[in-house]
């Protein structure tokens, strides 16, 4: 298995990545049935997406503690934010909702600050430094 001894950006990022998760979840999940009507979205979408946020957040968290990660653990992070970036837009683009103006304006940021964020990961991952464990030493 392949590990990475993690770069300080990489860090700071993965830092940055949960400080976003942890607002934007308490936001949601706290908020969601004020910012319901703000944006066009049923509560229940907004709730669960704030409470789907808040572990993601303590993961991250955990990943920005650490001076040595799994490199696919990094992968995984980067993957499920792109795969969000591509729900935000799928959710305004397949007419499941009537978001206002503000909602869309509330996606297209988040989205937006996601790609960001997802960005100085890919520049982190690429500043750590790569390191191989053989099978033998993954035993002990």
């Amino acid at each position: 298995m392949a590990f990475i001894q993690s770069s300080r950006f990489l860090r700071n990022a993965l830092a940055l990545d949960a400080a976003a998760c942890a607002a934007t979840g308490l936001l949601l999940s706290v908020g969601a049935s004020s910012l319901s009507g703000l944006l066009g979205f049923p509560a229940e979408l907004l709730r669960s997406a704030g409470l789907v946020l808040l572990p993601c957040a303590a993961l991250l968290a955990f990943f920005a503690s650490r001076l040595r990660l799994p490199r696919l653990a990094i992968y995984a992070v980067i993957g499920v934010n792109v795969l969000w970036i591509a729900d935000s837009v799928l959710i305004l683009v397949a007419g499941w909702f009537a978001p206002t103006t503000l909602g869309i304006a509330f996606v297209l940021a988040q989205a937006a600050a996601v790609a960001v964020v997802t960005e100085l990961e890919v520049i982190g991952l690429k500043k750590s430094v790569t390191e191989t464990v053989g099978t033998e030493a993954a035993l002990h």
